[in-house]
């Protein structure tokens, strides 16, 4: 199944957070917070200016972007559970 968001819209995957932190101690899967590091996967076209002109977004597949723990929606496709936000939604690229 191909995905294309639309718009200002981008779809993520948020990437796993390990499974023991510094001081050795393992966190069960029920106590994880929603991880803000995610995946760039695809991206729509870019914002529509009040004039007309498409701006293009920031960000491209393959960034790697932090986001807010309770942004955007989530849907699951192929049995993989993404994340879909407006690009305003990103809070910053990692580079």
């Amino acid at each position: 199944m191909n995905v294309v968001p639309l718009h200002d819209r981008v779809l993520l995957k948020r990437l796993d957070e390990k499974d023991v932190v510094k001081g050795g101690i393992i966190i069960p899967d029920t106590a994880r917070e929603k991880p803000q590091e995610a995946e760039v996967i695809a991206v729509g076209k870019g914002r529509v200016s009040e004039d007309g002109k498409v701006i293009p977004l920031d960000v491209k597949k393959g960034d790697r972007v932090l986001i807010g723990k309770f942004s955007g929606t989530e849907v699951t496709f192929e049995d993989v559970e993404h994340v879909i936000v407006r690009e305003e939604e990103i809070l910053a690229k990692i580079t």
